[in-house]
């Protein structure tokens, strides 16, 4: 799940609230969405300094029709969760839980009533991420090629920084499960092969090229070459992290089978290139969120039936 701004979330709730108080005062329905009326003062409210009234209005129907969307979806809200953020958005407003409901007394909104506020906020994110989520699709080459646009012009205004990190020479040994093979069978036939080669019986190129099922790395002593940690699965990546160079790991499994690994070497590696291919992902994963998400409220609005009132 990405990472929520819990101190927009706290602003953006406590300035609904207080819409809602004020829109009491102003009856004057101007449209009608699936036959749930739009006030004019929440057009009002969504007018901001431009004044641009029928964008607007829009944006107030597309909210309902958001909304409605998520009633009729049956997701339900982890109000666990819900109570984590609320103490989240105490803490990023530097205020105890405590100030945080004197902080709503004094708006005149009741607990209860924000806690749901914050409910509506998860279910209509997860709601969006239903309906927009299998249709983004960013490749590879999408990606090399936006990276290497943002690093020629970081490069052009002077503005790159290299990035290094430390990169691990590995050698490892792989043995795979099959119907001959189990769990406790393979940690147990590691186990003595990293004993073996302790013992000085045999070195441990010689035991990846006769046990090894990475035939390619074994073939090569075992050996996996220069990578950065992240460049492979979380219990391989935490076995190179955890242990000391020139020490043979105990058998661990990750999701190819069973493995005892060496570090052999470390040194400094450039991750700028690695940096920059996040930022373009994530650039292009947002763009196409925009996209979709449009696409997806144009569908609501083609379904809905939607009613101007003079």
């Amino acid at each position: 799940m990405k990472m929520i701004n819990v101190k927009s979330i706290f602003w953006a709730i406590l300035g609904l609230f207080i819409y809602v108080s004020t829109a009491q005062a102003a009856e004057r329905v101007v449209a009608t969405v699936n036959g749930v009326p739009v006030l004019e003062s929440q057009v009002k409210k969504n007018m901001g300094k431009k004044g641009q009234y029928q964008v607007a209005l829009d944006k107030v129907i597309d909210d309902i029709l958001v909304q409605q969307a998520i009633q009729n979806s049956g997701i339900k809200v982890n109000y666990a969760q819900v109570d984590q953020i609320i103490e989240g958005i105490a803490a990023q407003n530097g205020l105890t839980y405590g100030q945080l409901l004197d902080a709503l007394d004094y708006q005149g909104i009741s607990y209860n009533a924000y806690r749901q506020q914050i409910a509506n906020q998860i279910l209509m994110g997860e709601i969006r991420n239903q309906a927009i989520g299998q249709s983004i699709d960013v490749t590879r080459e999408q990606v090399e090629a936006l990276s290497k646009q943002l690093l020629n012009q970081a490069k052009q205004a002077g503005t790159e920084k290299k990035i290094s990190a430390p990169q691990y020479e590995v050698r490892h040994i792989l043995l795979k499960l099959n119907p001959l093979l189990n769990d406790a069978q393979a940690k147990a036939q590691l186990t003595q092969i990293r004993a073996d080669i302790i013992a000085g019986k045999m070195s441990f190129a010689d035991a990846a090229l006769h046990y090894s099922k990475d035939y390619l790395s074994g073939a090569n002593g075992g050996s996996l070459g220069f990578a950065f940690p992240e460049a492979y699965v979380g219990a391989f990546q935490k076995a190179i992290l955890t242990t000391k160079k020139g020490v043979i790991s105990a058998p661990f499994k990750t999701e190819f089978g069973w493995h005892i690994l060496e570090v052999t070497n470390t040194r400094e590696g450039d991750k700028t290139i690695d940096v920059y291919r996040q930022k373009a992902y994530e650039q292009l994963v947002n763009q196409q969120v925009k996209d979709v998400e449009k696409d997806w409220v144009k569908a609501l609005r083609k379904n809905a039936e939607i009613r101007y009132l003079k």
